[in-house]
């Protein structure tokens, strides 16, 4: 599946963040942070109403300190495909 658009995902300790060079979104929950994500993309004038669009989000490992990237299959990428 080949995605439309690609964000950076991070845990801040209370929130999902996803960020790129043009949008950010943040939910305490995944069904928070989609909801989020949908607005930012319609207000952004890029995509339009009714369109679907897939999502990448790429968790950036690198807010994990280095002794603990062994453990790294616990944290994950996620795809999504929504309906804006």
């Amino acid at each position: 599946m080949k995605a439309d658009i690609e964000f950076t995902l991070v845990h801040d300790g209370r929130r999902w963040v996803v960020r790129n060079e043009t949008f950010e979104a943040q939910g305490e929950q995944f069904e928070t942070l989609d909801a989020d994500l949908k607005r930012a993309l319609l207000e952004s004038g890029r995509f339009s109403r009714g369109e679907r669009i897939t999502i990448f989000m790429g968790y950036d490992f690198d807010t994990i300190p280095t002794w603990l990237r062994q453990y790294h299959t616990h944290y994950f990428n996620r795809c999504v495909t929504v309906d804006l």
